[in-house]
This record gives C-alpha cells, sequence and structure tokens, in this order.
C-alpha cells in the first residue's frame, strides 16, 4: 500500500480485488477497456465505442474512441472535481447549520458507507486492543482535527483559498517522511517545498495586513482562515504518514471508515455543546438545497470520491493522480466564483500559484517513485 497527497483527504492505494473494482468501476462510471478488465467489460458492438480488430492488429494494440478518452478523463479528474467542489457546498451551508455540524455530517455518512462496501466485499472488521487505538488515534488528528479546522477556517476565507492551502500538506508529508522514513528529496522536490513555503507567507500576508488593519488591537492569528487551513493541513498531513502505522493493524478500507466514524463523533459531540444553528433549534431552517450541499459533501466529497480514486490507483495511474491535486483548488475557486461569488486579491492569487506550482513539484517527484515502487 502507498500514500500520496491530493487533496482534501488522505489519499491511499489500497490493493482491492478484482470483485472489489468492478462495483467501484460500476459506481463511478463506464471506464476504458484495459487488459485487467477486458473481461469484465461490455461488448464492442454494445459499446460501439472500443474496437479491437486482432487479424488487422496483430500486435493487440487497443484503439479508443474519442467518447473513450472523455469517458476516462472525466474518470481520472472527477475525485478531484468532487473534493473542490465539495468545499463550496460546505462554505454554503457553514451560517445555517453551523461548522462542527457540517464537519461531523460530512464525516459520519461517509464512513458508515465505506464501512458498509468494505463489509459487503468481506473486508475484515478491526480487531484487537492495537488496531481500535490505532483507528481512533489516527481519526483524532486526520478527521476529528482536519475536519475540525477546516471547518472553522472555512467560515473566514474562500473555499478556492481554503482549498490551496489544504492541498498544501503534500508539502509537510515530503518532509515528514524525509525525519520519519527516511525518504530522500530530490532537488526538485527541495525547490518544490521552497516555492510552496514562499507562496503560502504570501497567502498569510495578505490577511495579517488586511484583516489587522480593519481591527487594528482586536486581531489575532485566530481569527485569520488562513491560519485554520494550515492547522488543517498539518493534520492532514500527519494522518497521512499514520496511515503505514495504522494499516499494520487493520485493512486499510476499514480502517479509512470508522476512523471517519469515530473522528466524526467528537465533532458532532462538540457541535451540541456549541449550540450549532442544525442543533439548537434552527434545523428547520435548513432547506433542500441546504440539506443537498451537506448529503454532496459527504456522499460525493468523501466517499464517492474515495471509491473512484482507488478504482483509478488500481489501474496504475498514480502518477497521473499524484500531478493532477491542482485541480482541486482550480474547480473550489472557479465554483466559488460561480456559486459564491468568491474573489481572490492579486497578492492571493499570486500566492495560490506560487503554492500549487510547489505543490505540482512535490507531488510529481513523489507520485514518479511510487509509480517506480508499483512497477
Amino acid at each position: 500500500m502507498e500514500c500520496i497527497g491530493t487533496g482534501s483527504d488522505v489519499e491511499c492505494v489500497v490493493p482491492l480485488t478484482d470483485r472489489e473494482s468492478k462495483v467501484v468501476g460500476k459506481f463511478a462510471g463506464r471506464a476504458m477497456k484495459t487488459s485487467g478488465w477486458s473481461g469484465d467489460m461490455a461488448s464492442s458492438s454494445d459499446r460501439g465505442q472500443t474496437i479491437l480488430d486482432n487479424k488487422n492488429n496483430p500486435e493487440g494494440v487497443v484503439q479508443v474512441s474519442v467518447i473513450d478518452m472523455v469517458l476516462e478523463t472525466l474518470l481520472l479528474i472527477s475525485p478531484f472535481f468532487f473534493w473542490g467542489t465539495a468545499m463550496v457546498a460546505m462554505k454554503g451551508v457553514l451560517p445555517k447549520a453551523g461548522p462542527l455540524f457540517v464537519a461531523s455530517f460530512r464525516l459520519i455518512p461517509a464512513g458508515t458507507l465505506l464501512i458498509a462496501f468494505a463489509s459487503s466485499r468481506g473486508r475484515k472488521m478491526p480487531v484487537g486492543t492495537s488496531a481500535w487505538l490505532a483507528i481512533a488515534l489516527f481519526g483524532l488528528i486526520d478527521a476529528s482535527c482536519f475536519q475540525g479546522f477546516l471547518t472553522e477556517g472555512l467560515r473566514k476565507t474562500s473555499a478556492g483559498l481554503g482549498s490551496v492551502i489544504i492541498d498544501s500538506q503534500p508539502l509537510t508529508v515530503a518532509v515528514l517522511a524525509a525525519l520519519l522514513f527516511g525518504e530522500t528529496l530530490g532537488p526538485i522536490a527541495i525547490s518544490g517545498l521552497g516555492l510552496g513555503i514562499v507562496g503560502l507567507i504570501l497567502l498569510e500576508v495578505h490577511s495579517v495586513i488586511v484583516l489587522g488593519k480593519s481591527e487594528v488591537g482586536q486581531w489575532t492569528l485566530w481569527d485569520s482562515g488562513e491560519w485554520w487551513m494550515l492547522l488543517a493541513a498539518q493534520s492532514m498531513a500527519v494522518g497521512t504518514v499514520m496511515v503505514r502505522w495504522v494499516c499494520q493493524y487493520s485493512d486499510p478500507i476499514m480502517a479509512t471508515g470508522w476512523h471517519m466514524v469515530l473522528g466524526g463523533l467528537p465533532l458532532l459531540a462538540l457541535s451540541v455543546w456549541q449550540q450549532d444553528p442544525a442543533l439548537s433549534g434552527h434545523i428547520q431552517d435548513l432547506n433542500i438545497n441546504d440539506w443537498g450541499a451537506l448529503f454532496y459533501s459527504s456522499l460525493f466529497g468523501s466517499a464517492i470520491s474515495y471509491g473512484v480514486f482507488f478504482y483509478n490507483a488500481t489501474r496504475g495511474s498514480l502518477t497521473k493522480l499524484s500531478s493532477l491535486t491542482f485541480l482541486t483548488p482550480m474547480f473550489a475557486t472557479l465554483f466559488g466564483y460561480l456559486v459564491l461569488d468568491e474573489m481572490l486579491s492579486g497578492v492571493q492569487l499570486a500566492g495560490a500559484v506560487v503554492t500549487l506550482v510547489g505543490i505540482y513539484m512535490v507531488n510529481l517527484k513523489i507520485g514518479s517513485e511510487t509509480q517506480d515502487k508499483v512497477d
């Protein structure tokens, strides 16, 4: 099992069985015909798209139509679309529901769905004190802290900008992996780290200048949404590194599902204690669009995006996946503008671009090394 940083959640390459991959593949959409799946796909006459003529093509080269290529591309980028747009959906419903309620709602239904899926596929439940302790700690850091910090930050910053900062977690993962596991950082990764740090400083400088001027004598770092997002990114980075340890005791998919559920429960309790609007007599204020946003962020922004990512990863697309992480903040920024009228200042835009370039360089290096291990 290998893990790479790809955006709004911990993403790891989980070795799915053929049966599981078929289920996820059907759930995600029809994919291009590949060597490991040709026997499970519909015939070419039914699809009318993929053509393999053994007589005219003795070398067995698969010819793919434009429609197949479009479907393949959509399948590849869909997790990043879901993660980016989930940020927008969450921000839109935060004022009515409350940050901790939104955080818990994103985790618990998605985790329950993943546990049900894993159970239906015959995956083993965690057994023993060590397994449950590992999952509980994983849930506290990667679920409770990550989603709690994220939703608090989302109250005070834009979805697009927040997504850029969250997506910076591979920078921390690269450093932690070098310190804890002895993984080497080449010139490309080191340069990417430097650019990423410069970009994050530019993003935070804007917050300090603008808010500091508007709230002289009152503003603190905790009033910065970017600061909360940076804390969320660090929580996610530590969680990513913990995955290797957690999966020594439990099935990866089971651990993912249970860490969501266990991590969501403290957030739900804090939501009650903090009297978030949704749990303090105002749940009736949530309309159908608000509930749609909540379920979208949980099901599509967590459970389904995991399933599609696992499916793509099992098909040998690790380098592509790691190099496409920049799409998450791009989708978040685009839909934040279209749905929420969010705008980035010049300094924020410059910081976002520099940060994304740094992330791309680090992820490209990590993705290449991971692909070499798989090959």
